[in-house]
C-alpha cells in the first residue's frame, strides 16, 4: 500500500525515518523550522514551519491530506503529531498521552499517583520559588530542568546555598511553558532503555549503560548497549520500564526511557514516546533486537498486521561521543581509515579543520560521534581503542 506520510521535524535524526518511508514506497511530506533542514533533501515535499506551531502544521496537513502523521527521535514534535492526528481522525496516541510523555512535571505526578517512587520534586515558576525548594523538600543536592525541552538543554545540578540564578534562567529559557522542575538529585549509574508498544505488548529493543563527560556529568559521553551486565540487573530494569509504559497507558509507539540505579533501586529520570536520538532508534536498536522499530511503527499506523520477533544473540553496540579538546581544530587525520574498521557503523563529525569548538553544555553541543557494532563488550572496546589510534583530532587554544 502506497501512502501519503507526513513527518514532523526534519533534522539529522529524522533523515532515517524519511528515507525509511520512501524505501517502503510512500510519498513523504516533511515539516521543520529551517529551510535547509537535512531531511528535506530526501522528502517528496516539505514545508518550512516551526515544529511547535500546531495550528500551522495542521493547516499544512489539511491541504496535503496525509494518511498518517508521525515523528521519531524528537520530543518537541510529539504533541504536534498527536494534535494533527486527533484533528484529522488519523491514528495517534492522543494529546493527553503526548503531554504526559513530554512534560517532565506531569510524568513525576503520574509516578507518584501510580505508586512508583520518584525523587522528591516541585514545579517552579521563579528563581525565588526554586531556592525555597531545598527547605520545602528537605534536600541539599538537586537538579533543575525545563519541564518541556529536549537534548539536555537547560539541565543543571545545583546545591543548597549556591547562587544558581544564571542556571535557572537557562532552564527557564529552554522551557516552552516557562516552568522549571526542581527535583532531588539521584546519584548512581545511568541507563537508557528503548522499546515499542504494539498490539498490547511491550517489546524492549535495546538497553545501554551510560558514561558521562568529566566536565559535565549531565551530558553522556558513551552509551554501551548489551543485553546483560555484570553489576546491574537488566531483567529488573526491563520489568520496571514495562510497568511504567503499561501503567501510563501508551496505546502504541516507540519509547525511550532513562533510569538511574541507586542502592539497588531503579529511578525513572525521563520517559519519552519516541525512539532514542542520535540514531539509537533507527540504527542501534534494530541491530540489537533485529526489530526495525520505525518501520514497524509506520506499518502499524497504516493498519498492517504485525508479528514482532526479537533476536538478542551475540549483540553489543557503542554510541561514543567524541571528547575533543576545546579550541581551534588544527588537524583531522585518519577519518577514512577509521570508517573502514570492521564494525564501525558510522562516524559523524560536526566540525572541520579551522573550526573553533567549545566544551559541550548540552547534548547538541557534542562535537561528533561514532557507532560501533560487535558481538560483545570486549570486541567493542578493542575496536574503540583501534579507532582512537587511527583517528587523530588535534586542537589548539584560542
Amino acid at each position: 500500500m502506497m501512502a501519503r506520510v507526513m513527518i514532523v521535524a526534519g533534522g539529522d535524526w529524522q533523515v532515517p525515518l524519511v528515507k525509511k518511508a520512501k524505501a517502503m514506497g510512500h510519498t513523504v511530506l516533511c515539516t521543520n523550522l529551517y529551510a535547509k533542514s537535512p531531511a528535506f533533501e530526501f522528502a517528496d515535499d516539505f514545508a518550512v514551519v516551526d515544529v511547535l506551531d500546531k495550528e500551522k502544521n495542521l493547516e499544512i496537513a489539511k491541504k496535503w491530506k496525509p494518511d498518517v502523521v508521525l515523528t521519531d527521535q524528537s520530543d518537541i514534535a510529539v504533541p504536534t503529531v498527536a494534535y494533527i492526528s486527533e484533528k484529522m481522525n488519523l491514528p495517534g496516541i492522543g494529546s493527553e498521552k503526548a503531554n504526559l510523555f513530554t512534560n517532565k512535571y506531569e510524568m513525576r505526578c503520574f509516578e507518584k499517583k501510580h505508586g512508583f517512587q520518584p525523587p522528591k520534586f516541585m514545579l517552579c515558576k521563579s528563581y525565588e520559588a526554586a531556592k525555597a525548594c531545598f527547605d520545602q523538600l528537605g534536600v541539599t543536592d538537586a537538579i533543575i530542568k525545563p519541564v518541556d525541552s529536549q537534548s539536555s538543554r537547560g539541565v543543571y545540578r545545583i546545591r543548597e546555598n549556591e547562587d544558581f540564578g544564571d542556571k535557572y534562567a537557562q532552564a527557564e529559557k529552554f522551557s516552552s511553558s516557562g516552568c522549571v522542575i526542581f527535583e532531588e538529585y539521584i546519584d548512581g549509574e545511568e541507563f537508557t532503555i528503548d522499546g515499542i508498544m504494539i498490539n498490547g505488548e511491550y517489546h524492549t529493543l535495546g538497553i545501554s549503560r551510560k558514561k558521562h563527560y568529566l566536565h559535565n556529568a549531565q551530558i553522556a559521553s558513551d552509551l554501551l548497549f548489551t543485553w546483560d551486565d555484570e553489576e546491574y540487573d537488566y531483567v529488573e530494569l526491563e520489568k520496571i520500564n514495562r510497568q511504567h509504559i503499561v501503567e501510563a497507558g501508551l496505546p502504541f509507539g516507540l519509547t525511550h526511557s532513562e533510569y538511574k540505579c541507586f542502592n539497588g533501586q531503579y529511578y525513572l529520570i525521563e520517559m519519552a514516546a519516541r525512539g532514542g536520538g542520535t540514531l539509537i532508534s533507527s540504527d542501534i536498536a534494530p541491530f540489537m533486537s533485529s526489530v526495525d522499530g520505525p518501520g514497524t511503527l509506520l506499518d502499524l499506523l497504516l493498519g498492517k498486521k504485525l508479528n514482532i520477533k526479537e533476536c538478542r544473540d551475540n549483540k553489543a553496540a557503542l554510541l561514543h561521543f567524541l571528547d575533543v579538546n576545546p579550541g581551534k581544530i588544527k588537524k583531522i587525520e585518519g577519518f577514512k581509515e577509521a570508517s573502514n574498521i570492521s564494525g564501525v557503523h558510522k562516524i559523524h563529525l560536526d566540525f572541520k579543520e579551522g573550526d573553533i569548538l567549545n566544551a559541550p553544555n548540552d547534548d547538541r553541543g557534542r562535537a561528533g560521534f561514532v557507532i560501533i557494532f560487535a558481538n560483545n563488550k570486549k570486541e567493542i572496546l578493542k575496536k574503540l581503542n583501534l579507532l582512537n589510534e587511527v583517528l587523530v583530532i588535534q586542537s589548539e587554544p584560542v
